[in-house]
């Protein structure tokens, strides 16, 4: 009799459950996919409120190729790929406002960056841009293949390989402070700011943060930003439609309750309402505690979470951002910068004193999408710290602080946003209500004991076929680490499928 095919469940249509998926089905294994929502995506999201689109998850997409690479393993031609997703440069990818006045637009060609810089702030700051952005492609050539794009279990964190990489950052000096790092390069402090706020997706203020997070620079300016034609929901749907051709089952508005596990903790079947469907491995893409419960059991491990947001999505008439010194993305920094940081990520938080905050027009680029009915959808993010370091009655607070919010950014320099007709506010206490932990949508903070193999590891201690993918697991937040974890999850279930389960 022929072999029976294994059969892998994914808990999740993320973006990693979605990769996860992909790379289970180039290597010939049956799998399904359950949701409990009704489209792909997860956070990355396309959606309609009140007639209007809007990016309503991440709204900042860098590194396109590993989209085109999870969808090629599929059978799809690169060239095929890159029609369905339909992205588009985002030029500048940033524009970025000071408190001072002054405004620096960030090319969508690095090429172009030092001369950009040299333009808003001096000849002095786009020499060290120039620099700048050669120590950070150095970086991640360093990183990202050894450290990131890599699973590991002990003997890996001492094989030759390791040692290399771990040699060459050393040389790199990315073991110390993301902000001094840069300051050895450029020393006007706006220009340091818009190679070091990234460090927030990590959930670390950037004096705290340890300097190879300068890759998160690299993927964004060093590599550009983009977006797909219609919104970032485009790029859930793009995989999740070559995964239905691939046959791959994706179950759309179901839930999965609990494991069965047998007496060794292996998983033998997952639980919705209305089924037990026997597996052979699960890829689970839920938060790590999430995770747990589905697994009866209690995390021995407390883990810190990263800040989390306050985003308004509203629209505005059809011209009123004309004179906004802004693009599709816009960076509008306050006075404060270190102190906006200790307030957002202390353990005691507090709401920002003197906001930075992130404006996403959409309509820059993609009008057909982001403008109906002759008004502009417009959203704007405002860090906060998360629950569990300020537990604030969200509910009641939302609406002065978005009040507040948009009179600072009339005030700054963006007239009629404090007119702007919201149609939704996202907080902390909605992100929680949708079952993420300390109601923040940026998961566990990349500190020092909770990155690299600190951080979660994607197979679960008592069950060796629970496999983790997300941003809870390695290698941590972001468009791009979510797309890795997914593939690293898949070469986990891989292995234990043939009997390899050690370091790859």
């Amino acid at each position: 009799m022929p072999a029976r095919t294994p059969h892998i469940a994914v808990i999740g249509a993320g973006l990693a459950g979605l990769a996860a998926a992909a790379r289970l089905r180039a290597h010939g294994v049956d799998v399904t996919v359950f949701e409990t929502g009704d489209v792909p995506g997860g956070l990355v999201r396309t959606e309609t409120i009140g007639g209007h689109r809007f990016d309503t998850g991440a709204t900042v997409l860098t590194m396109p190729s590993l989209i085109v690479d999870t969808v090629t393993q599929l059978g799809v031609s690169a060239r095929e790929a890159l029609d369905r997703l339909a992205a588009a440069p985002v030029d500048p990818s940033y524009v970025m406002n000071y408190a001072d006045g002054a405004s620096l637009s960030i090319p969508h060609d690095a090429a172009a960056v030092p001369d950009a810089v040299a333009e808003a702030l001096g000849a002095r700051a786009g020499a060290g841009a120039a620099d700048l952005l050669g120590w950070l492609r150095r970086v991640y050539d360093a990183e990202f293949d050894t450290f990131i794009d890599r699973n590991f279990d002990p003997t890996g964190l001492v094989d030759a390989r390791t040692r290399r990489a771990a040699a060459r950052l050393v040389r790199l000096r990315t073991l110390g402070g993301l902000t001094g790092a840069v300051s050895r390069f450029v020393d006007d402090e706006r220009l340091q700011r818009a190679f070091t706020f990234q460090a927030l997706y990590a959930g670390v203020p950037p004096h705290r943060a340890r300097a190879i997070y300068a890759i998160i620079a690299d993927m964004d300016i060093g590599r550009g930003v983009s977006a797909p034609a219609g919104g970032m929901g485009r790029v859930g749907r793009v995989i999740a439609d070559a995964l239905v051709d691939a046959d791959v089952e994706i179950v759309y508005g179901t839930t999965v309750r609990a494991l069965r596990r047998d007496h060794d903790g292996t998983v033998t079947a997952v639980v919705t309402d209305d089924d037990t469907i026997a597996v052979d491995a699960v890829v689970a893409t839920a938060e790590r505690d999430a995770v747990a419960r589905l697994a009866d059991e209690r995390p021995r491990r407390r883990l810190r979470y990263s800040p989390s947001a306050v985003v308004v999505h509203g629209v505005l008439p059809v011209g009123a951002t004309d004179t906004w010194r802004s693009g599709h993305h816009t960076v509008d920094f306050g006075r404060a910068w270190t102190q906006t940081f200790a307030e957002i990520t202390g353990r005691r938080g507090r709401l920002m004193s003197d906001g930075s905050f992130l404006i996403t027009r959409g309509a820059v680029g993609d009008p057909d999408t982001f403008i109906a009915d002759g008004a502009e959808s417009v959203s704007v993010l405002a860090p906060t710290p998360n629950l569990e370091s300020a537990d604030l009655d969200w509910n009641v607070l939302a609406g002065p602080y978005v009040a507040e919010i948009l009179a600072t950014l009339a005030a700054r320099g963006y007239p009629g946003i404090d007119a702007m007709r919201v149609l939704r506010v996202d907080h902390p206490r909605t992100w929680a209500d949708a079952g993420l932990p300390a109601g923040t949508p940026f998961s566990a903070a990349h500190t020092a004991a909770q990155t690299g193999p600190l951080r979660t590891r994607n197979v679960w201690p008592t069950s060796r076929n629970l496999i983790l993918a997300g941003s809870a697991t390695v290698p941590g937040v972001g468009i791009p680490p979510v797309l890795v974890s997914g593939g690293l999850a898949a070469d986990r279930v891989t292995d234990l499928l043939r009997g390899d389960d050690g370091t790859r």
